[in-house]
């Protein structure tokens, strides 16, 4: 049986680690009782191994197996560079 893999595209918000970076993903949830969409955010730990996202950059992320306790998603391609500069 073959393991779907899941890619998501998400946001860099800290990029401060050595080849890691921390990604929000967002989603649209409907509620349950209103029906109104709420966002939802959640924060991924990458492996970002060559450095090069920076904060700000939309980027797409692959899951992978644990690299360290809480990294298992590994950086896959940069879709849209930041202007964002420290």
């Amino acid at each position: 049986m073959i393991k779907k893999v899941r890619i998501v595209l998400g946001r860099v918000i800290n990029n401060r680690m050595q080849n890691s970076a921390v990604v929000a993903v967002e989603k649209l949830v409907k509620h349950k009782k209103y029906g109104k969409f709420v966002k939802h955010t959640t924060k991924l730990h990458v492996h970002d191994s060559n450095n090069e996202a920076n904060i700000g950059d939309i980027i797409a992320v692959k899951e992978c197996r644990p690299i360290s306790k809480t990294k298992s998603w590994i950086l896959t391609s940069i879709i849209k560079k930041s202007n964002f500069i420290v």
